[in-house]
């Protein structure tokens, strides 16, 4: 497995952003990882959300469906899911901007390159939460339309995403 991640594209925020794009998947490779490291917002109990993009651009229409399972510790488990909405999220909770409250999350992205098949990804991602709460969550997301991806965008509900928030795209060696 040793040398099987090929980095693509890295966009470290470095002054306050509305959203990050990361673009650079193509055939090259059959998937693609996403690892996403200390996102912050700047603005307080926000939801991340994430869009593919198609020449650069994120499709907004209303095809995404998502599933997950969010563990929390304060509570028990929960079933989240979605059909037919205009992006996608990270489930689990809303991400604070206090000290220590943050997300970080891998997501491995199928078919993305291949323009006759539906787009999908896994993800699983741990949070500390505003409340404060430790969570977690794995779930999955589909973009139902057969279409080229060749990127995905990522931004907070509300407000920028904030300073040291670290996103970065792999390619996974056939």
């Amino acid at each position: 497995m040793s040398g099987s991640l090929v980095k693509i594209n890295e966009a470290i925020v470095t002054t306050a952003t509305p959203s990050v794009t990361l673009t650079g998947i193509d055939s090259t490779y059959d998937v693609y990882m996403v690892k996403l490291n200390n996102v912050v917002p700047v603005t307080d109990i926000q939801f991340l959300y994430f869009r593919v993009t198609v020449s650069g651009t994120p499709d907004i229409t209303a095809n995404y469906d998502r599933a997950g399972k969010f563990l929390r510790t304060n509570s028990a488990f929960a079933n989240q899911s979605a059909t037919n909405e205009t992006q996608s999220w990270i489930e689990g909770t809303q991400i604070g901007n206090q000290t220590g409250e943050q997300l970080n999350s891998i997501l491995y992205l199928f078919n993305f390159p291949n323009a006759s098949e539906y787009s999908f990804l896994t993800r699983e991602n741990t949070t500390l939460s505003y409340v404060p709460v430790a969570s977690g969550s794995q779930g999955g997301t589909v973009h139902t339309v057969a279409q080229a991806c060749d990127g995905i965008q990522f931004y907070f509900g509300s407000g920028d995403i904030d300073t040291g928030s670290k996103f970065t795209l792999y390619g996974l060696k056939k």
